[in-house]
């Protein structure tokens, strides 16, 4: 074999070992990230009211008055991501970091009532920016800015690493394999690589119109039931999923791997939580722009 046929056959192997990185390794702005997000908010629209449509076009007109020319406003999906790209202007924005999560501890019972001091959580500012969506009387621009924090808190709380935790920050702490891709963290992995296989993969696809019987079965609860479900997603499947075995039997390792067979596993249930919710976004926007005063239950329990 002469050096030349070497030569090629090295650079195809780099270039496929370069695309294969680029699948599995999606840009940081991809976390629910830019595609888990978005794909909530196509789900939603696709399932909201027409009146809800014309409703959220008129308040995409105020995108201007945000003064956030960095960070496009101008469709639903753009407001999923929207959150995300403004915590980037740190001065401005950092004040808003705590309201994307409300973790508790998977080994201890669930309380909606902790770890939100002063409503600093997901739970609290998903009906805080629902309340001031559906506020008439409020400025355009409050309440565009408002519709993109509850949409994008939505798909948050929905993600179970943003409400179950085993003293690793939602799995930050802890570094996953995840095929050739040796060094990324357990958070990272459910919030990119993972919801994007499940997205992807579904059939039927989960962006499309869901029959209304489905819908009132799925669009159910409020963020405290939410919170819990994907707290309990956490403890019994995502921690068990990634180091076979108990996380509250012990100490867990810094460092797993997530095998094929644990990803094949672990895709219905990411599926589930991006349907579930993108019709739950559905359900709570129908409800912000419906005529007459809004009902929020008090879901603390």
């Amino acid at each position: 074999m002469g050096d030349r046929t070497i030569r090629n056959r090295t650079a195809k192997l780099a270039e496929a070992l370069l695309l294969a990185l680029a699948v599995l390794l999606p840009s940081q702005a991809m976390a629910w990230g830019e595609y888990g997000h978005r794909t909530t908010g196509e789900i939603a629209l696709v399932n909201v009211k027409p009146e809800t449509r014309s409703a959220i076009r008129r308040l995409l007109r105020y995108e201007a008055q945000l003064g956030t020319p960095g960070c496009d406003l101008k469709s639903l999906a753009d407001a999923t991501v929207w959150p995300d790209c403004v915590r980037r202007d740190y001065w401005r924005w950092g004040y808003t970091a705590a309201w994307h999560y409300r973790t508790t501890p998977i080994c201890e019972p669930y309380n909606p009532r902790a770890n939100c001091s002063g409503g600093n959580c997901v739970t609290a500012q998903i009906e805080r920016n629902l309340r001031i969506l559906a506020d008439e009387s409020l400025p355009g621009n409050v309440r565009l800015e408002a519709l993109a924090f509850m949409v994008h808190f939505v798909g948050d709380i929905h993600m179970p690493l943003h409400s179950g935790d085993k003293d690793d920050r939602g799995g930050n702490d802890r570094v996953t394999a995840y095929g050739i891709v040796p060094d990324k963290n357990l958070h990272s992995i459910w919030d990119s690589a993972l919801a994007e296989r499940a997205i992807t993969s579904a059939n039927p696809p989960l962006v499309r119109r869901y029959p209304l019987s489905e819908r009132a079965a799925i669009a159910t609860g409020g963020p405290a039931d939410w919170g819990r479900e994907s707290w309990q997603a956490a403890r019994d499947f995502v921690y068990p999923n990634a180091f076979d075995t108990d996380p509250c039997a012990g100490d867990l390792p810094a460092a797993t791997a997530l095998t094929q067979e644990d990803i094949v596993a672990a895709i219905p249930v990411s599926q589930s939580r991006v349907q579930q919710a993108g019709l739950r976004m559905a359900r709570l926007l129908d409800e912000a722009f419906a005529p007459g005063p809004l009902v929020v239950p008090d879901d603390r329990r």
